[in-house]
């Protein structure tokens, strides 16, 4: 077995926990398992991480780090609206590429406990110092800027930002409907279906905002 500093090893059961979730999911994981795949026992877990959704939480913020501040640069950045929405869909896609399991996490959360997936995304906010009061008046205004030049249609910026993340975690949610039905069960026509879908969601919602 292994040694490791305390930070390392916390490191070290982070990244093995991020492997098994993404195979298994949260409800097919179980903390032996992780505890077997990074080499240490089922103890030493439970002292850094004393249940499953704590630490499921901890690899859920870090999916996220680096996710939210590209998203504020991004809506804050003095660059065309409709870059804007291209890059957001580009982003979120990819993180939700790498981490699969999270969209059905979120539900389950809501469905179990709600408050407590408000807090987890309230922490990764004031964690990454997000303003999202001024992320959302700053995209209102260039949306008014648009519509005050004829290009587009008016949208409140949080109806427009809910749109885009509906039609992006879709795919992942019903992936056993889409897959197994609509690809013939082929986990290389669906990966494929995925890569289309970010220029696919793009253009829809350019589309639907566009006069």
């Amino acid at each position: 077995m292994k040694k490791y500093t305390n930070e390392t090893t916390e490191s070290h059961i982070l990244s093995v926990a991020h492997e098994v979730f993404l195979k298994k999911g949260l409800d097919g994981t179980r903390m032996q398992e992780i505890a077997d795949e990074a080499g240490i026992n089922k103890s030493l877990l439970h002292y850094y991480y004393r249940t499953k959704q704590k630490l499921f939480e901890k690899v859920f913020k870090a999916a996220f780090k680096h996710f939210f501040p590209i998203v504020q640069a991004n809506i804050i950045a003095d660059i065309p609206l409709f870059e804007k929405i291209e890059i957001f869909v580009e982003t979120y896609y990819c993180i939700l590429q790498k981490n699969p399991y999270i969209p059905a996490f979120v539900i389950h959360e809501l469905n179990r406990n709600s408050a407590n997936v408000t807090e987890v995304f309230k922490s990764i906010f004031q964690e990454n110092n997000m303003e999202v009061d001024v992320m959302f008046d700053e995209l209102n205004r260039q949306i008014q800027v648009e519509v005050e030049k004829g290009k587009i249609i008016s949208i409140e910026a949080r109806q427009l930002i809910v749109n885009i993340l509906s039609l992006c975690i879709f795919p992942f949610v019903a992936k056993p409907i889409i897959k197994g039905i609509l690809l013939d069960n082929n986990e290389i026509k669906y990966k494929a279906f995925l890569e289309e879908r970010k220029s696919a969601v793009s253009q829809f919602i350019i589309n639907a905002i566009s006069v």
